[in-house]
């Protein structure tokens, strides 16, 4: 068997074996994740060994992909009983990036690959779900068109809210399938103007772009500096893998989430969750709509998210450690997607540590050896001297305070922080394009987004204050100004934010620090013979 040959995940009868560096974080716990019985779509995996020579474009490693992608397809298509662009039962994949360790949000993902004029007819057919059959293909369309052609994507933003606007609904999510269809030529034309050719009909030659797209992405600016930041540099490159589509925008019994085993920003023993209903994973991560937690899932879906809280429990079991769970509920039916180590903050990271060796899934000697990786310094919880007067409130997706100058964008924030003032970086959505401005400023202000997208996770890892959803926040970024409940702040400004109680306030504020003793003490304890 050839070295690049694809592995395969949840396929009966296939018995691959994955590790992380070959196959990557992501598809090596998809591996396991399905080996422990939880449901998982259908997979394959080409290895991160090609990414170095697809990026430089040698010939053989190039003719490996091809093969690659050829011999992977068609146990899908087995597993499924659908075709790869077939008319009556077309079978859809998503494209995935995954190194030997998580950068979340900084290599890239297509989704609904597959797609054309004849295979949209084939979905509407095999699903009865005209809208659900349009909005994959308008997906599909502006990622691919984004992520391999290199179009803009305001050109794709500015064709949808156009839609939203002339059908006189309140989002994306009340277009209809006829109001869909239109939107999907739109933009197929948007891609012609912008590429100078449609994106291609052939499944195959969709899926073998798709796949050196998501390879490319490891050299792009945002993951360069995401590894430079964390220390990432030894890393030899993605894996991409090759998955059969579960669709979360299947209606209203159907959604996508993200959920944390434990709260992320403090450490309690809850289930974490954001979710968003008829919608598909990149709307949850991207930050760009106000999701749901785990009490509205439970109330509108309470078989899946039981299912989800004992799955997302059994992982922590397995792996001994809070995990960060991304799932797709379609018409009632929970998959699991992917499940790694959560991002935390340190004041997390100890509280876990001390809990996890109470509960008994973590040994003494383990725990310490993970508190040596803790700061313990930023691990305290800081608070304001004194409660300056609230002027707004937003949703804390990163806990502790913050009080600097305002940026309205990553290089004004690193021009500001290079002179030394504290900044809050203030955004109407970040996105982890957002990455080096996250790295210099002290807290982080949207005005839409949830707890658990790309960038929050982002924060949180950073150690960043980080407040989303600040419904009172209007950015002019053009004029480097906006207001925050019709008060006017202005570039340079100085604002404080509450990552504990989610509240806004203007001006500077002294900051004082609590450790958090109980967690030391419990942790310093362990270290006695």
């Amino acid at each position: 068997m050839s070295e690049f040959a694809p592995l395969f995940i949840g396929i009966p009868g296939t018995a691959d074996t994955l590790s992380v560096e070959t196959a990557g974080a992501k598809a090596t716990q998809l591996w396991r994740m399905s080996r422990l019985g939880l449901n998982v779509p259908p997979a394959f995996v080409l290895p991160t060994g090609l990414c170095a020579a697809i990026n430089r474009n040698e010939t053989d490693a190039l003719e490996a992909l091809e093969q690659g992608l050829r011999d992977g397809i068609a146990p899908l298509e087995a597993a499924t009983g659908r075709r790869f662009g077939d008319a009556r039962a077309p079978l859809l994949v998503s494209v995935r990036s995954g190194a030997a360790q998580s950068m979340p949000g900084m290599l890239e993902t297509i989704l609904d690959v597959g797609l054309n004029a004849v295979s949209v007819r084939g979905l509407i057919a095999s699903t009865g779900n005209p809208r659900l059959a349009w909005d994959s293909y308008r997906r599909f369309i502006q990622i691919y068109g984004e992520v391999v052609e290199g179009v803009p994507a305001a050109a794709f933003d500015a064709a949808l809210a156009g839609m939203i606007s002339s059908e006189g609904v309140d989002g994306e999510s009340s277009l209809d399938s006829e109001a869909l269809e239109r939107l999907t030529h739109e933009f197929q034309a948007i891609v012609i103007r912008a590429a100078g050719h449609p994106i291609p009909d052939d499944p195959m030659a969709q899926l073998s772009a798709a796949a050196r797209a998501v390879y490319r992405s490891w050299d792009g600016a945002r993951a360069r500096e995401y590894r430079r930041l964390n220390g990432l540099d030894n890393l030899a490159g993605t894996a991409v893998t090759v998955q059969v589509m579960v669709f979360g925008n299947a209606g209203g019994k159907s959604g996508s989430g993200v959920a944390f085993s434990r709260n992320p920003a403090t450490g309690a023993n809850e289930l974490y969750v954001d979710f968003l209903f008829d919608a598909q994973g990149e709307d949850v991560v991207a930050g760009r709509r106000m999701p749901g937690d785990a009490a509205l899932l439970a109330a509108r879906l309470p078989g899946p998210a039981q299912a989800l809280a004992a799955g997302v429990k059994r992982l922590e079991r397995e792996f001994h450690d809070i995990q960060d769970v991304e799932f797709t509920v379609e018409e009632g039916r929970l998959f699991f997607l992917q499940t790694r180590s959560a991002k935390r903050t340190p004041r997390a990271a100890l509280r876990v540590l001390v809990d996890l060796v109470d509960e008994g899934l973590l040994d003494r000697a383990t725990a310490l050896a993970r508190a040596s990786a803790v700061d313990v310094a930023a691990a305290g919880t800081l608070r304001f001297a004194t409660r300056p007067a609230a002027i707004a409130r937003a949703i804390s997706a990163s806990p502790g305070v913050a009080s600097g100058r305002i940026a309205f964008d990553s290089a004004s924030a690193k021009a500001r922080a290079s002179g030394g003032d504290p900044v809050i970086l203030v955004r109407h959505d970040t996105s982890t394009e957002d990455v080096g401005g996250f790295a210099v400023a002290a807290g982080i202000l949207t005005a839409v987004g949830g707890r658990t997208a790309h960038a929050a996770v982002v924060a949180r890892q950073l150690g960043r204050v980080c407040l989303v959803g600040c419904h009172e926040l209007t950015i002019d970024e053009t004029g480097r100004r906006g207001e925050i409940a019709g008060l006017a702040i202005e570039d340079g400004d100085w604002l404080s934010l509450d990552g504990e109680s989610g509240e806004i306030a203007l001006g500077r504020q002294e900051i004082v620090t609590d450790l958090p003793q109980v967690e030391l003490a419990a942790i310093d304890s362990w270290r006695q013979p």
